[in-house]
């Protein structure tokens, strides 16, 4: 396992460029794999989880190059779209490594197909609750089977399909992966797939969706796909991760004298909920140069440093799936934040990579924050001086990250272990840190 070493930074200082955004990279390459002909993907994340999406779409049948193949250095990948009767059966388990996102969306996609798939994934993976995505699929008439004999299922899940019927699915809680999922179930179901949202989640697929001719209307709450329409493949420029920015936002905030321009950032409303949260705070930030590609806005974004000025500030109920991913960088801000500040209605966090409440706040608690756990969220207050010390990622990239920033700002030294994991959605990410330090 390797670890990364951060001191108290002095300044950061520089124009940078996150990797491509995750969420779309892992719709492209499975939409282009269903569309018909070529699609070209630019700037593609070519991290553990996007290439598992790829590798999984390989075993059953598409043709897919990467970047090194093209003999390109960016990010690229060209794929050979066969259309919607084009997957054929793996020869074995399709294994999504450590991709939430992979098993639940390439789970609607499954379900469509008129053979048998055993999808699983690495230990936590098979920790994630299931019953989610498979009760829609089970309406629609695939077969989802699972582990566990309670409530809920888990991975490896065995599932088969091939004649779906559309339905009208109401979530049970804001989520972009099942809605994805049950989405690209859809487009195998004779007739209009309609997903019902309790409150707004990300919506690069209906986007991306869209953009590729696919049938699709959206009105207030409610998203209604047309099934069985044959889609033609596209190229399409992925902007940068706002996840990914959003650590560089923060540790451009914290540390004195930094200004950091973060270059094509995806802006995407249903994702700027860390903009909102960050202008909240009072924070000295400028979204400039806009413009939109492939169906998704983005800018470039002027961070500096500052010294937060905020009572208290409370983060909830529709915000949540707005900032779902970036809850963690999000604490490691409020520890640093004047007054109080309350996360909640966030149990989903409970159920990713790792339980990030309980890991934030163990991890931050080690370096002198003050954070009270909740069942779902935090309560934090601040500020406080973080002291260097060894800490935990468990594994999970997001935690890892937020880490190495809240050692930028801490005295002395802070080990953060098990850093593999953040080449899962940001390789690259010490690199650029050294560059600005």
């Amino acid at each position: 396992m390797s670890k990364i070493i951060v001191k108290q930074a002095k300044k950061l200082k520089g124009k940078i460029r996150v990797p491509g955004d995750k969420s779309i990279s892992h719709r492209a390459v499975m939409l282009g794999a269903l569309a018909e002909g070529e699609t070209v993907v630019n700037n593609f994340l070519m991290s553990g989880d996007c290439l598992a999406t790829a590798e999984c779409l390989r075993k059953m049948g598409i043709e897919i190059l990467e970047s090194r193949e093209l003999k390109v250095e960016s990010g690229k990948l060209v794929i050979k779209g066969k259309g919607l009767q084009g997957l054929s059966k793996p020869a074995g388990i399709l294994d999504v490594g450590n991709s939430g996102t992979t098993i639940r969306i390439l789970s609607g996609i499954l379900a469509g197909q008129p053979f048998e798939t055993t999808i699983t994934g690495d230990d936590s993976i098979q920790k994630r609750p299931m019953r989610r995505i498979a009760e829609p699929l089970r309406r629609m008439g695939a077969r989802v089977e699972g582990k566990g004999k309670g409530e809920d299922i888990y991975p490896p899940l065995l599932i088969s399909g091939g004649k779906l019927r559309p339905i009208g699915y109401k979530l049970p809680m804001a989520s972009a992966q099942v809605k994805s999922c049950v989405l690209l179930a859809g487009l195998f179901a004779e007739g209009e797939t309609t997903v019902i949202e309790p409150a707004p989640s990300r919506d690069h697929t209906e986007r991306m969706l869209s953009y590729l001719g696919v049938p699709l209307k959206r009105f207030k709450d409610q998203i209604a796909l047309t099934g069985k329409v044959p889609f033609e493949g596209r190229d399409i420029d992925v902007p940068g991760d706002i996840s990914s920015a959003a650590y560089f936002m923060v540790a451009g905030l914290l540390v004195p004298d930094s200004e950091i321009i973060l270059r094509e950032v995806g802006t995407n409303p249903t994702r700027t909920g860390i903009l909102e949260v960050l202008h909240r705070m009072g924070a000295n930030l400028e979204v400039v140069d806009e413009e939109i590609l492939s169906g998704e806005p983005r800018a470039n974004l002027k961070v500096k440093s500052q010294k937060l000025k905020v009572k208290s500030i409370e983060m909830g109920g529709e915000l949540i799936p707005k900032i779902i991913d970036e809850i963690p960088i999000l604490a490691v801000l409020a520890t640093q934040a004047e007054g109080t500040t309350i996360i909640k209605d966030a149990k989903e966090l409970r159920v990713k990579e790792s339980d990030r409440i309980k890991t934030i706040s163990t991890e931050l608690r080690k370096m002198g924050a003050k954070i009270e756990e909740k069942e779902d969220g935090m309560i934090i207050s601040g500020p406080v001086k973080l002291k260097g010390a060894a800490v935990q990622s468990y594994g999970d990239h997001r935690v890892a990250m937020s880490l190495v920033v809240a050692g930028l700002v801490a005295e002395g030294e802070t080990i953060i272990e098990d850093t593999d994991c953040i080449e899962t959605s940001f390789p690259g990410f010490e690199g650029i840190l050294r560059n600005l330090s």
